[in-house]
Order: C-alpha cells, then sequence, then structure tokens
C-alpha cells in the first residue's frame, strides 16, 4: 500500500479546489423557501422563526439541539401529492424517512397511505390508528415473526423482495386462514443518477427479483400458483434523491414489458403498478426539485403511453413519496459552541449535536444549507464547516458553507431539510442523548417526539 493511501480513502482536509464550493450568497441572512419550510420566516428582530414562533423561544422552552418540524408545511405536502395524483392511484407515505404517532395521525387525517419496512413501523402505524388495509409491508429480509403481525393485523399489501419471501409469507397466511395481497418487487436494471448508497435498481444489491434471466417472471409463476397469496401488481423503486425523470421511464417500461409477459403467459392482467419514490427535495438553492403535480403528470403519462403500446389496460399507479414530504418541512436547531478559523483553509464552527443526530454528510456525502438562526448580521461572509462534538473527524454536519464572521460561542444556527432520515438514523454514539422532534402550528409548539434522558440510557444497560 502506498504510505500516503489510507483505508478510509483520500485526505478531504486540504484547501478545497477552486469550485467545489459556491460563492457567498448575495444575502446571508435571506432564508431561500425552496430549501425552508413554508412558515419559516425572520422576524422583526432578525431571528428566524416557524410556525409564528422564534428560535430563541424554542430553545428555551425545548434546548438544542432539537428538531423543529412545519406541521403546515407537512400537510401541506400531503395534500399536494394526494390532490396531484388524485382517485385513480395511491400515494403511501415512505415510513422510513421519519415516523412517529403524530405523523400516523396526519397522514391518516390527509387521506394518504403508509409503507413500513420493520415490525416496529408497524407497531407504530396500527397504534396511531392507520387502518391495516392503508398500510404496505416492505424490506428484503421480513422475519416470520414479521409476517405474521402484517398477516394478522391484514395490511393492504405485502411487497415480496426474494423467492424465499413468496414461500414464507404463502405458508404464513395459509396458516392463519388468509390470502394475502402482494406485490413482487423487481430490480430493472437502471442506473439511477444519485449516490450508490441509495440507488436501488441496479442488479448489483439486495433489493428485489432481478428482471434479468427471467427470474421475476419465475417469482411471478410461483406466487401465481400459490393459495396463500393474491398477486396484485409489480413493484420499482430506483432509488432516492432523484430528480431526472429518465430513470421512471425506463423502469416503466420494463415493468410493464413483464406486465405484457404475464398476461401472455397467465392469461392475467395485473391490476397495480407501484414506482416507488425516490423524488428529491432541496437541500441547497441549487437543487431544482419537482413539483408533485410534475411528477404526477410525467409517471401518469408514462405508464399509459407504455401500456397502450402493450395493449393493456392501464393499472392502478402507486407512488411512496418519503422524503419529498417530510424533508423539507423540518430544520435542526444548533448551539454554537466552539469556532477554530484555520488560515488560509476554513473556519470550523463546533455545535452541540453533530452525526448523532445527522449521519447523512458523513454516510453520503449529503449536502445542506445553515443559517444564523438567532439574529442577522452585515458582516463579511466566511467559509465555514459545521462540525460536530463527537469523537469523529468525519462527524461533519455541514461540509462547506458560509456563515457571517462575527458568528460567536452561543449562537443559534439552523440546518434546515432535515426532516428525512435525521432523527430515523440517529444514534446514542458517544452516548449522545437523541434530540426531540417538535411540531409547531399556529404559534403553539409540543414535543410529538420527547428527548432522551440519561435515565433512558441506564435503563437499557443491565449490566
Amino acid at each position: 500500500m502506498s504510505r500516503s493511501a489510507h483505508p478510509a480513502g483520500p485526505r478531504h482536509g486540504d484547501v478545497l479546489p477552486e469550485g467545489h464550493y459556491s460563492a457567498p450568497p448575495a444575502d446571508l441572512n435571506a432564508l431561500d423557501p425552496k430549501v425552508w419550510a413554508q412558515t419559516v420566516t425572520r422576524t422583526e428582530d432578525g431571528a428566524v422563526s416557524v410556525g409564528g414562533i422564534g428560535v430563541q423561544r424554542l430553545a428555551e422552552e425545548f434546548g438544542t439541539p432539537a428538531y423543529f418540524i412545519d406541521e403546515t408545511d407537512f400537510r401541506a405536502r400531503a395534500r399536494a401529492w394526494r390532490e396531484a395524483f388524485g382517485d385513480d392511484a395511491d400515494v403511501f407515505y415512505a415510513g422510513k424517512a421519519f415516523l412517529s404517532r403524530a405523523v400516523v395521525r396526519w397522514l391518516t387525517e390527509e387521506g394518504l397511505n403508509l409503507d413500513v419496512c420493520s415490525g416496529g413501523e408497524l407497531t407504530t402505524a396500527l397504534s396511531a390508528g392507520m387502518p391495516a388495509e392503508r398500510i404496505a409491508f416492505h424490506g428484503n429480509n421480513k422475519s416470520s415473526a414479521e409476517i405474521t403481525q402484517a398477516v394478522e393485523a391484514g395490511v393492504g399489501r405485502i411487497v415480496l423482495d426474494s423467492f424465499q419471501e413468496i414461500v414464507r409469507v404463502a405458508h404464513i397466511a395459509q396458516a392463519l386462514g388468509r390470502r394475502q395481497r402482494v406485490q413482487i418487487r423487481v430490480t430493472v436494471g437502471v442506473e439511477a443518477h444519485t449516490h450508490e448508497f441509495i440507488a436501488t435498481a441496479h442488479e448489483d444489491q439486495k433489493f428485489g427479483i432481478a428482471l434479468a434471466d427471467g427470474q421475476a417472471a419465475e417469482a411471478v409463476r410461483r406466487a401465481l400458483t400459490l393459495d396463500g397469496l393474491e398477486l396484485i401488481g409489480i413493484h420499482s423503486h430506483i432509488g432516492s434523491q432523484i430528480f431526472d425523470m429518465a430513470g421512471f421511464e425506463v423502469a416503466a417500461r420494463r415493468v410493464v414489458k413483464l406486465l405484457a409477459e404475464i398476461r401472455d403467459e397467465h392469461g392475467v392482467e395485473l391490476p397495480e403498478i407501484d414506482l416507488g419514490g425516490g423524488l428529491g427535495i432541496a437541500y441547497t438553492s441549487e437543487d431544482d426539485p419537482r413539483e408533485p403535480h410534475e411528477i404526477a403528470k410525467a409517471l401518469g403519462e408514462i405508464v399509459t403511453r407504455e401500456c397502450e403500446a402493450a395493449g393493456l389496460r392501464t393499472p392502478r399507479l402507486s407512488v411512496e413519496p418519503g422524503r419529498a414530504i417530510v424533508g423539507p418541512t423540518a430544520f435542526t436547531l444548533y448551539e454554537v459552541g466552539t469556532i477554530k478559523p484555520l488560515e488560509g483553509l476554513r473556519t470550523y464552527v463546533s455545535v452541540d449535536g453533530g452525526m448523532s443526530d445527522n449521519i447523512r454528510t458523513a454516510l453520503y456525502d449529503a449536502e445542506y444549507s445553515v443559517a444564523l438562526a438567532s439574529r442577522t448580521s452585515d458582516a463579511e461572509p466566511m467559509l465555514v464547516r459545521v462540525v460536530g462534538k463527537h469523537c469523529e473527524s468525519g462527524d461533519i454536519v455541514v461540509r462547506d458553507a458560509f456563515l457571517p464572521s462575527d458568528l460567536a460561542p452561543g449562537d443559534l444556527i439552523a440546518v434546515p431539510a432535515t426532516g428525512a432520515y435525521c432523527r430515523s438514523m440517529a444514534s446514542n454514539y458517544n452516548h449522545a442523548l437523541r434530540p426531540p422532534v417538535v411540531a409547531v402550528r399556529d404559534g403553539e409548539a409540543r414535543v410529538i417526539v420527547r428527548r432522551e434522558t440519561e435515565d433512558d440510557l441506564l435503563r437499557l444497560d443491565v449490566g
């Protein structure tokens, strides 16, 4: 091995190459509505507020770090997806993005269905009153206990992910005297334009049954022969944080071709097609996500066109937005601690959270925005790296951004678009306490997931 090489990869603390980051924004105090939730604004004293409440009051009442979710924005986005697809399609919120009982109640009230991928998510959904028939159960390795739980509850569909699972679900359903509605998840060989860890439709990965070599066709044949299963459709998901619709077009074409083969061989026209989720959101001002009505129109036209070409009735379409609904609705509020200027490089701004409340930057090289939240400033911009308090050099929240050069310890800064996968993937690394999730609406704030305590940590430590 080269003396300069390292198994963790190349050094990234050196001077950034020219063009790696954008120029400072024209106004460091501006809040881009593409990136921030609907009711986020600045008050007369310059502080950021959400739902009519300033961050200083929120910090005093709930502490930092904390996730603040704009309930008005969440509900509006859920309605926008529901209305965009109309009564002839189904919208399943992908619970893995962020799930709590309050969120389940919002979804139920706004008319959305729910996609879960574990027994814990299913239990949360059922405990909050989501009708079981509006739940889809995903996962590449569902346990027998989870499958039993789902079948007994009467979930609307189980998405089959392997040949073993076809038999497993059929056996459990038959033993319970049920006929379980199922879809088969296929990998369509599409390379989505996203990070390799969140691309899910290329053939070399763990999800689904490949279209190649007739594997998906064989899975369909087996599912149609088993008494415990009612095969209702084909499922495809090509990845996450995608802006380009071209991948969905290729996926739809290949799935419809499979539907035509099923009709020709078995005399059955499956009534549903699920194209998954994965549509991107704006983490920075440079991102340009599509609106739900644009996505609905594009997907509807793609499926209709492909089905007409194949001589098939157009099946009922399902989609699974998660990040696209909850991602933009929340921000994480931090207090600034240590500030370290490094001459010729950047300034390191340490906050009271880090990779325990947002692992995505370390895991995916995810990009985020950041703003001084407790006040405005006319100071010159400085290039910063917002880092956490954990014992890892990779503990980075925002890799490269600009904040005012008069930033000081005790200031509050906010990172927007943290509604998806931040609390869901949060950890207790260094025995950190996972932050609360606070819903804000019309001048009222309430905890929907409380902050962990040291007693919570010790309660699990039985040694």
